[in-house]
């Protein structure tokens, strides 16, 4: 495994992040166990949940499985960086949120992280993340109450999720006035081959400000890891957002296109897709989240997979991106 700074900090973390938003819904304990395990034994230290992750009826079961994982002992906790999220309605869904129940009041963080550490059987958050705005509440509040929760030693680190640029700078610009607020060190974004429009804005601010960019949907819900193949083979069956997404033909053909060059050249369409990420400036690692041994197996490949100049061209060619910011929609 491979190891780098998380952004500006003296943080290493691996290049590959342990997604466990299936540990629950899509996978047992048990197997949730052995899967982490694994990811531990092959050197991949980081590691990525929210409060809200359970779903349903379920919030908060997903991080009480990697509670329970720690609780084995065997020095799980203390080799892991561990990153959880603050914002979501932890009711049922469907049930209203009570008032300062969600979000990023200070009220609601405190009482969250404390859930969270809670279920989680930790001390210590290592990688604390909001997990969208806040449009109703100022940074100078969301600051006081981190600040608060650093100097009592319950998180170490604060990173965003599904931030626009504009907010990263606002955020780290009010930390900046701040004596001793370290602001956003990281930024968990939607980026992969297909959504590629992060480089325009968000990526861009994370490099200027230092903060580490952490790719989630690094598949594209599974669309960039040969589905046009397996569907072909019976192998899987397109459904939801991703039967939805293979219906637009421009998409399906590029897609298509895809799966027959890295078929020439032998190649695995979703390690090509993690490596690809891994190849961009600015990446720290993408987030894997996967719901077998197996699925974990091949990710890790995709760590040792250098990918030629020539076809990077290619893929870009199949899925350009934006262009170069902000000359791409300036002059």
């Amino acid at each position: 495994m491979e190891y780098t700074q998380l952004g500006r900090t003296g943080l290493k973390v691996s290049r590959l992040v342990l997604g466990t938003m299936n540990f629950g819904p899509q996978t047992d304990e048990a197997t949730s166990h052995t899967i982490m395990d694994a990811a531990l034994d092959a050197g991949i230290n980081f590691f990525d949940t929210a409060n809200v992750y359970g779903w349903g009826e379920n919030k908060g079961r997903t991080e009480r499985i990697i509670g329970n994982w720690f609780a084995k002992g065997g020095d799980r906790r203390d080799k892991v960086v561990l990153a959880t999220k603050v914002y979501a309605n932890m009711a049922p869904d469907g049930a209203p949120a009570w008032p300062n129940h969600d979000k990023l009041s200070a009220l609601n963080i405190r009482r969250a992280v404390d859930a969270s550490l809670k279920r989680l059987q930790t001390d210590y958050i290592d990688l604390y993340q909001f997990h969208h705005i806040d449009r109703s509440t100022p940074f100078e509040e969301i600051w006081q109450a981190i600040d608060v929760l650093i100097q009592q030693g319950k998180i170490l680190y604060v990173g965003s999720s599904n931030f626009p640029g504009y907010k990263i700078a606002q955020a780290n610009e009010i930390a900046a006035r701040r004596s001793g607020t370290i602001g956003l060190v990281s930024e968990q974004c939607l980026y992969n081959l297909v959504e590629r429009r992060a480089e325009m804005e968000v990526i861009p601010a994370a490099q200027d400000y230092g903060l580490g960019v952490i790719p989630w949907s690094p598949l594209h819900g599974g669309l960039l890891g040969g589905v046009i193949r397996k569907e072909a083979e019976g192998v899987r069956r397109v459904s939801g957002r991703a039967a939805e997404a293979l219906g637009d033909e421009s998409l399906r053909s590029r897609l298509q296109r895809y799966e027959d060059l890295l078929d020439k050249h032998g190649l695995e369409p979703g390690e090509v897709a993690l490596a690809w990420l891994l190849s961009r400036p600015g990446v720290t690692g993408p987030i894997v989240g996967p719901r077998t041994v197996e699925q974990l197996e091949s990710a890790l490949r995709a760590v040792e997979l250098e990918l030629s100049e020539e076809l990077l061209a290619e893929l870009d060619e199949i899925f350009p991106g934006p262009g170069p910011s902000p000359e791409a929609f300036a002059w």
